[in-house]
């Protein structure tokens, strides 16, 4: 398997270990300290047994109580399985390669955790900008009186998986790649490719994945936050019948901003070393914005759980 490895990673990999060729599938890196993969081992293992265990529980939660079963909760319990789905694809891949040191498990086991994670961390991310949508149209009623539904949400879940898989499936088929990251232990897009072919996916990737739920996510809570403001002061209709809904809102807007926390370091970190390939940059520093995303997966059904009176 290690035979259809792209050239281009090999030589980028090369260049960031100094003259000896390094092959992240078959040695550690020489410049890291064995400790250092056991000290990641240890955080992914506990992040991991984390996120597998609250996501688990507020998916079978919300399944076995009816009064749960309402359509912000179904996007909220979509965002757990794709939380759960990281973990147990990304985490559990991360955990046994930071013990080892390397990528042991081959080449194909790098495409698959790299699609993996940035597969389910797209689509966590779009059902935040689906829950802030939907916060949008409960709240503030655009459209009247209309009443969001469970095949609303349904089909708002169907679009947030169809157009996650559209946009993370092109580097399996030849449009970019999934690579090892600098420090060899976990695989992502080539961020690194100076290559106008992996240029250009990471430009569309960034706007249609990013930027585009992003969006979504600002525009939505501004006009709700205005919509909020201008009813905060009166004690009419929607000041009284409307606290539970805004109880939600607020539920749902610290789980944004605890992802965006998560995720906004990696994002950075990604633009730079896509604008600028041929920085030199060291590969623990490297690591660590890949890492702290991971720990999204664990603060989002904390949060649900001690916000939700039910």
């Amino acid at each position: 398997m290690d035979s259809f490895r792209a050239p281009e990673n090999e030589s980028l990999l090369s260049s960031s270990s100094g003259p000896t060729r390094w092959d992240p599938f078959r040695r550690p890196l020489d410049s890291i300290q064995p400790w250092h993969f056991r000290l990641l081992a240890a955080v992914m293992l506990v992040v991991t047994s984390l996120s597998l265990a609250e996501n688990l529980a507020v998916i079978l939660v919300t399944f076995k109580f009816k009064q749960l079963r309402q359509p912000v909760n179904y996007v909220i319990v979509n965002l757990s399985v794709a939380d759960f789905l990281v973990s147990l694809t990304g985490g559990t891949i991360s955990f046994l390669t930071n013990l080892k040191g390397y990528f042991y498990m081959g080449y194909w086991a790098c495409v698959l955790e790299g699609f993996a994670v940035t597969f389910f961390g797209i689509v966590a991310l779009w059902s935040l900008a689906l829950l802030a949508f939907e916060r949008y149209i409960v709240i503030c009623r655009p459209m009247g009186n209309m009443r969001l539904r469970g095949k609303h949400a349904a089909l708002g879940i169907a679009f947030v998986w169809t157009f996650s898989f559209i946009w993370t499936i092109p580097p399996t088929m030849g449009w970019s790649s999934y690579t090892t990251s600098k420090i060899g232990t976990t695989c992502e897009p080539n961020w690194y490719s100076g290559a106008f072919t992996d240029h250009t996916y990471i430009i569309a990737f960034f706007t249609t994945c990013f930027i585009v739920p992003l969006s979504v996510i600002l525009v939505s809570y501004g006009k709700l936050m205005q919509k909020l403001r201008k009813v905060s002061d009166t004690q009419g209709r929607l000041g009284t019948t409307r606290k539970p809904e805004r109880q939600v809102t607020r539920m749902v807007v610290v789980m944004i901003i605890a992802f965006l926390i998560c995720w906004m370091p990696y994002a950075a970190f990604s633009i730079l070393v896509t604008a600028y390939p041929s920085i030199e940059l060291d590969p623990c520093l490297a690591a660590i914005p890949a890492f702290f995303s991971k720990t999204a997966t664990v603060y989002n059904p904390i949060i649900y759980v001690f916000m939700n009176k039910q």
